[in-house]
């Protein structure tokens, strides 16, 4: 069963969307897989003392992108196949390369000096 304790909250992003963002992160590692349960809503709002009705929010907006259902005999599971797993990494990687792109050009770096020191440091990890 995914476990929400390490979620660490901002105040950058909405909540329910933060839950949800944690079960991509948690895909995407490994660290969850098609059949897995989620806890219920009442236990992750315990865990992050949070209110009940986002992560309410939070579980409508992963059952409309497909990565969670939900029936009321087995609660909630994670159903991962490999499109929705592509769509996950893809929404993630535009996320974060946006952001990155974002403080780059707010502080007048070089295109290509950045391109460079990404090359470098890609191939050094």
């Amino acid at each position: 069963m995914l476990n929400f304790y390490e979620l660490q909250l901002n105040n950058k992003e909405p909540v329910y969307v933060q839950l949800a963002l944690y079960v991509k992160r948690q895909i995407l590692l490994g660290q969850a897989s098609t059949g897995d349960r989620l806890p219920s809503r009442r236990e992750i709002a315990a865990q992050l003392h949070i209110n009940p009705n986002t992560v309410q929010k939070a579980f409508r907006l992963m059952e409309d992108e497909g990565y969670v259902r939900t029936s009321s005999t087995q609660g909630s599971i994670l159903y991962v196949d490999e499109a929705i797993r592509t769509s996950i990494e893809d929404e993630m990687m535009r996320g974060m390369v946006s952001e990155f792109i974002g403080s780059a050009k707010e502080v007048n770096l070089s295109f290509k000096k950045v391109v460079d020191l990404i090359s470098e440091l890609w191939d050094e990890s």
